[in-house]
Parts: C-alpha cells; sequence; structure tokens
C-alpha cells in the first residue's frame, strides 16, 4: 500500500533559519497555500520540528534539517541531506522556492567593529547565502524561485550597524546578478527588506514597548512589523502570480522614515 500523500506533487520550499521569527511565519504562510516545506535550524530542533508538525497540520509534508548558515565548508554535507529528504519524503530530486532568511543580529559602533564581528555578520548574511545558493543551485527546479532577506537598514540608517547592514547591501546586489544569471532557467530571484521585527532577533530588542512606541511614531502605518507582515509578502513574491517579477527589492517596513 502506497504511503504517499495526496499532495506528494505540491511545490517544495527550503526556509533556513526556519524554526523561529520570520523563517516560522513564512513556513507556515507557505504551508496555507499548499507548499510543502523544509526548515533549517541552528540549534532550536525542537521548535523547528514543532513548525515541521504545524505543516502536516495542515495538510502538508514537511522536514526539519540542522545547518549552520555561517559555516560554508558543511554546505556540500547539508546539499547532500536536503537530496536524500527529497528522495525520502517526496520521490523528487528537486524543490521549487529557497528562502534564505537566517541570520544573527549585530550591533557595534562602527569604531568598535572588531574584525572577529564583521567576519561572523558577513559569514551569515552574505558569504552564507552565496555559497549556499551556490550549492543548492543543482537541486532547484527550473521555474523555481529565490528569495533573499535584507534589511531596511540598508536604505535608512542607525548608527551601530554599519557590518550589518553592508553584508545586506551586498545581498541586494547579488540578487540582481542572480536574476539575470539565472533567468535562462525560469528562476526569478527578489529580496526582501523587513524593517524591526517584534521577535527575539538580536536579543529581542523590538520587543521593548519604548521603542516600539518610537518606531510606530515614524511609520505611516503606525505600528512595528510583526513576522506574518513579511512571511505574507515573501509568500506572495514565491507564488505562480509573480512569476514576471524578479530582481526587485521589497521593503516590508510599513512605510518607516519614508
Amino acid at each position: 500500500m502506497s504511503t504517499q500523500s495526496p499532495r506528494s506533487t505540491s511545490p517544495i520550499a527550503l526556509v533556513t533559519g526556519g524554526s523561529r521569527g520570520i523563517g516560522r511565519s513564512t513556513a507556515l504562510a507557505l504551508a496555507d497555500r499548499g507548499v510543502d516545506v523544509i526548515v533549517t535550524y541552528a540549534s532550536r530542533i525542537a521548535e523547528a520540528n514543532e513548525v515541521a508538525a504545524a505543516v502536516r497540520g495542515k495538510g502538508g509534508r514537511a522536514a526539519a534539517l540542522r545547518l549552520d548558515v555561517g559555516a560554508a565548508s558543511t554546505f556540500d554535507a547539508f546539499a547532500a541531506e536536503v537530496r536524500e529528504a527529497l528522495q525520502r519524503e517526496w520521490s523528487r530530486d528537486s524543490f521549487d522556492y529557497l528562502v534564505n532568511n537566517a541570520g544573527v543580529g549585530g550591533y557595534a559602533p562602527f569604531a568598535e567593529t572588531s574584525e572577529e564581528t564583521f567576519d561572523q555578520l558577513v559569514a551569515v548574511h552574505f558569504k552564507g547565502p552565496f555559497f549556499l545558493t551556490q550549492r543548492l543551485l543543482p537541486l532547484i527546479a527550473d521555474g523555481g524561485s529565490i528569495v533573499n532577506m535584507s534589511t531596511g537598514l540598508a536604505r535608512y540608517v542607525y548608527p551601530g550597524f554599519s557590518a550589518y547592514a553592508a553584508a545586506k547591501g551586498a545581498v541586494e546586489v547579488l540578487t540582481r546578478a542572480l536574476a539575470v544569471e539565472l533567468g535562462p532557467r525560469r528562476i526569478t530571484v527578489n529580496v526582501v527588506a523587513p524593517g524591526g521585527i517584534v521577535t527575539d532577533f538580536g536579543g529581542g530588542v523590538m520587543r521593548d514597548p519604548g521603542l516600539q512606541k518610537a518606531v510606530g511614531a515614524e511609520t505611516p502605518l503606525g505600528r512595528v512589523s510583526e513576522p506574518d507582515d513579511v512571511a505574507g509578502v515573501v509568500a506572495s513574491l514565491l507564488a505562480p502570480e509573480s512569476r514576471w517579477v524578479t530582481g526587485q527589492r521589497v521593503e516590508v517596513t510599513g512605510g518607516y522614515r519614508l
């Protein structure tokens, strides 16, 4: 008797950093749209398994794999694990959507930014997405989509985020380059730039009521962002209706500091 799910032909998305925050919300938003999900986690295996279980609860298929986005030397082994999971769970040799979401916070005034901090931020936010996408490219189906994660800080400036914002700025340039290079395979590549999000990212700084009030006062829509605000945009960029959108930067900040 076959154990195949009725949704075995659903599109498959791989969402890095899918155990919490924007990644978690993105995985669930995609599941609501009939997309199966592979989520990655750095250390939060329990939370990642909960997300996978939630996707299954919505009628989809899911897998959770460990990935350190800052360790490019592990990407070949990770790609092999993805290939194995695709065969095991979906009887496929490719997936459709890649969301490069995983990241770490990093605050330090320019004059105090150490080389170690700089290297970590670049490794996670630029080198990681660059080489992870490269390694996974043979597994991404023609006609698929990639969404990279940037930040509103690539447009407006807060002191203390020079290295973080610069790494994200590099991701935005990379996005345009990939849109051109992957166009012949009909793979769209876009970048989403969130503002301050109420999550535990960066030590949960945006959970501070005072900071939320200050950010809301400079935001036309009058509040700080929630993970679901960003997840919906990511999911829409991966939808078939967005097949003619590529190389674009979509800022999701509620209009902060326009």
